[in-house]
């Protein structure tokens, strides 16, 4: 059973950058994941689809309220998905979640929860104006 840990969250200024993490353990992405990806989860515990990749090619996509701001990206060696947040403001305040599908038959990357199979706690990011 993959378990997946998000760090590098914290409170900055509209403007800042910020690069979130998502360690395995228990397995890893590259032997039990098809896809990860982040999803933003509001305070009802609703969870919206943020950026994805494939493992295995890399092929990512993106919401479109992050598209040009934020890149998602893996490190193979290292075991590790990351996403990396640039120009950010109030508006992408939110808990960020780490998700990843297993491995299966197509590597699509879904933007509904439900398609995905491993989750994190979440972290907190805040940006302030």
């Amino acid at each position: 059973q993959v378990q997946l840990v998000e760090s590098g969250g914290g409170l900055v200024q509209a403007g800042d950058s910020l690069r979130l993490s998502c360690a395995a353990s228990g397995g890893t992405f590259s032997s039990d994941v098809m896809v990860a990806g982040w999803f933003r989860q509001a305070a009802s515990g609703e969870r919206e689809f943020v950026a994805g990749i494939a493992w295995d090619d890399g092929t990512t996509y993106y919401d479109a309220s992050v598209r040009g701001r934020f890149t998602i990206s893996r490190d193979t060696d290292k075991n590790m998905v990351y996403l990396q947040m640039s120009s950010l403001g109030p508006g992408d305040t939110a808990v960020y979640v780490c998700a990843a599908r297993r491995r299966n038959l197509a590597a699509i990357i879904h933007t509904s929860p439900t398609m995905y199979d491993y989750w994190g706690q979440g972290i907190q990011v805040t940006v302030s104006s």
